[in-house]
């Protein structure tokens, strides 16, 4: 069975995690697992969430490491930052969303890939990032095997992680996010009903 591993910190961005997470999930390919700094963490909707592991917990071998955002990304921690350096390296599947990308900017972790961001400028003051020419202004950029998206593309960022790895063909994961961009109705007369 693959394995995908969702990074989740303090006030994580529970909406970022959502489709992706739970689309992957509902396969009997896939197992989703959590892990975090902490055993116990909330996410910015309320949702107090129990961790599957600890960073020190996570493979090395995994078939996807998901870095979800939120307010706490602003850690120090030298595992994560090997963990996703070493996945970069062996080109290993990574997806970051919204603050989870800044934590990549400032680790000098973008510095090798095409990315995108919430806002380069944001990033103007961390001396290890020294690509700002491979910004792109997009809700979401895969170069290689990683994603990076801005905080309000968890649709955008659901669909380039999962045509990352293969989890279907191209046009039957883009009409499975569709029903969620554009609701039954209109999703029903673009392609007719779902769940016929």
């Amino acid at each position: 069975m693959k394995q995908a591993v969702f990074v989740i910190l303090d006030e994580y961005a529970d909406w970022e995690s959502a489709y992706l997470s739970s689309m992957l999930n509902q396969s009997d390919e896939w197992q989703v697992q959590t892990a975090s700094i902490k055993n116990m963490v909330s996410s910015i909707g309320g949702f107090h969430t129990s961790v599957d592991l600890t960073l020190n917990q996570i493979s090395s071998d995994i078939d996807l490491l998901v870095l979800i955002g939120g307010n706490s990304w602003n850690i120090e921690d030298t595992k994560l930052k090997n963990l996703v350096d070493q996945r970069l390296d062996n080109n290993q599947p990574v997806g970051a969303i919204c603050g989870a990308v800044d934590y990549l900017a400032k680790n000098g972790l973008l510095n090798k890939h095409k990315h995108t961001g919430n806002a380069l400028y944001l990033w103007n003051e961390f001396d290890n990032y020294t690509n700002g020419q491979n910004f792109i202004e997009k809700q979401v950029v895969r170069d290689q095997k990683l994603v990076t998206a801005n905080g309000t593309a968890a649709l955008e960022f659901t669909t380039e992680v999962l045509k990352m790895v293969q989890f279907n063909d191209d046009n039957s994961i883009e009409k499975q996010v569709a029903l969620q961009e554009l609701g039954f109705y209109k999703y029903s007369e673009k392609y007719g009903n779902p769940f016929a």
